[in-house]
């Protein structure tokens, strides 16, 4: 069987987030189990010279983008054993950034149609084009619009991951003739709720539509989490499925990690120890055995779950404990624990921005991972931080509610909490600092948490099932 990911970034050439680190991984997982995934993405500026070097040129052709068309390079990279196919237009994609720019309704547009448009010149036809996010929600439509009759794209299925609903693609009508051109008989494809809507697209023309943890396919069919799209989905219910993503294990592994103090392993556990002394030691917090350190890697933003911890901070700061902060975000949030490390040297180690080696260090060196999120639909921290040994409490929502599980049975890996409320993550946090002081109990508990097994072969083997499905092979 052969798979096409169509993403908008992909680790090693670029990213911005979680996309990248699937589009890494998971293709490699396919490959693992004789599934031939190729991926496709732009090549944008910020891609390296050392990644640029890979690199060989393929092709060019012309895209149409509506009634014009525009110059497309296409070079290909072998990266771990995985192909990846690079889409070049200096117009498009030669910018600071990949994303925020005016014109990015254009610029995935004709991504979208691109990716169509080189199959016949990679010698790859694939049985499947996995789409992700609204970047690539373009391609099921305009594979059923132009192309799906003809050779050799008759037999090709899709299928569309949504990471996050929240960002859906979502612009006015004045783009149907100048950018998308779309035939009139199909530009109902994706009018939604007033407006064009690429993702809303997708979920009508794919033949599934995945999302990346069981809970949050449930969640969004309610208005609460489906930011407006909860009724196109309950039309296509029989379309969606929950998958929950997986974490790459050669990348996050306490034993291998070159980015973390020391290495150490869940039969070994004295480097863990190693790793909070010389983390309380970097951020400048009193290098002390004893106190728990809480640990904290995310953008500092509202559904985050940020608010949460602004309201009972202070409260929190009353124990003796120790918060690890890492990220950026919302200035009302960077000020408040700007604030928090001045007037709480002792208790708070705050580092603005975001910085690889630190993320690694506070997962290896941390005991307790604080994400208490409004929403996640899926989440990957929560899992390398279990890799760590580092326990995590998190909220009962998205992929946290299908990942972690309160250890107050005894088998648990984690502690949880169910409303989105401040004083209850509190508690939480409480009966995670009591677990804590039973030295023994704890020590279980960072072995049964490092010995989770969240990588991408679950997770792999689920997509391969749901390819099976469509394509009958």
């Amino acid at each position: 069987m052969k798979v096409l990911f169509a993403a908008s970034e992909a680790y090693p050439f670029a990213m911005s987030g979680g996309l990248a680190d699937v589009a890494g991984a998971l293709p490699k997982a396919l490959r693992k189990r004789f599934i031939g995934c190729r991926v496709i993405m732009p090549l944008y500026a910020c891609v390296t010279q050392e990644m640029r070097d890979k690199m060989t040129f393929i092709c060019n052709i012309t895209v149409p983008v509506a009634w014009r068309r525009q110059y497309c390079g296409v070079f290909e990279a072998h990266v771990d054993g995985v192909i990846y196919y690079l889409i070049d237009n200096q117009y498009y994609f030669n910018r600071d950034g990949l994303y925020g720019h005016y014109d990015d309704a254009e610029r995935y547009a004709f991504f979208s149609r691109a990716v169509l448009e080189v199959i016949p010149h990679i010698n790859f036809v694939p049985d499947v084009i996995h789409c992700n996010d609204w970047q690539t929600a373009l391609i099921p439509v305009y594979l059923d619009c132009f192309y799906k009759y003809s050779d050799p794209y008759r037999n090709i299925k899709t299928v569309f991951t949504i990471h996050n609903i929240q960002y859906q693609g979502k612009y006015g009508y004045e783009l149907t003739g100048d950018v998308l051109g779309l035939p009139p008989e199909k530009e109902s494809l994706i009018d939604y709720d007033n407006c064009i809507n690429f993702m809303k697209g997708a979920i009508q023309c794919s033949d599934k539509v995945t999302t990346v943890s069981p809970t949050y396919a449930k969640e969004i069919l309610d208005p609460y989490y489906s930011y407006g799209l909860d009724s196109i989905l309950k039309q296509f219910t029989y379309k969606l499925t929950g998958i929950v993503n997986g974490i790459d294990c050669d990348v996050y592994n306490p034993e291998t990690d070159n980015l973390i103090y020391r290495n150490y392993s869940v039969s070994d556990l004295s480097g863990k120890d190693y790793n909070k002394q010389k983390l309380q030691e970097e951020l400048s917090l009193p290098q002390r055995p004893d106190v728990p350190v809480i640990g904290i890697v995310t953008r500092l933003v509202k559904h985050k779950g940020i608010d949460l911890v602004k309201c009972v901070f202070e409260e929190l700061l009353k124990a003796d404990v120790q918060f690890t902060i890492l990220g950026s975000g919302e200035w009302e949030f960077e000020t408040f624990f700007h604030d928090m490390a001045l007037r709480y040297p002792d208790k708070v180690g705050l580092k603005l921005g975001f910085n690889p080696q630190l993320a690694h260090r506070i997962y290896a060196g941390a005991d307790i991972f604080l994400m208490p999120s409004q929403s996640e639909p899926c989440g990957l921290a929560q899992m390398v931080a279990l890799r760590y040994g580092t326990i995590p409490i998190v909220r009962e929502t998205g992929g946290l509610n299908d990942t972690i599980s309160d250890s107050g049975d005894g088998v648990g890996n984690g502690f949880t909490f169910k409303s989105y409320n401040a004083h209850d993550m509190q508690n939480t946090v409480w009966r995670a600092l009591a677990g804590y002081s039973d030295r023994q109990g704890w020590k279980k508990l960072k072995e049964r948490a490092m010995s989770c097994d969240n990588s991408w072969s679950k997770s792999a083997n689920a997509y391969i099932k749901l390819y099976k499905e469509i394509t009958g092979k």
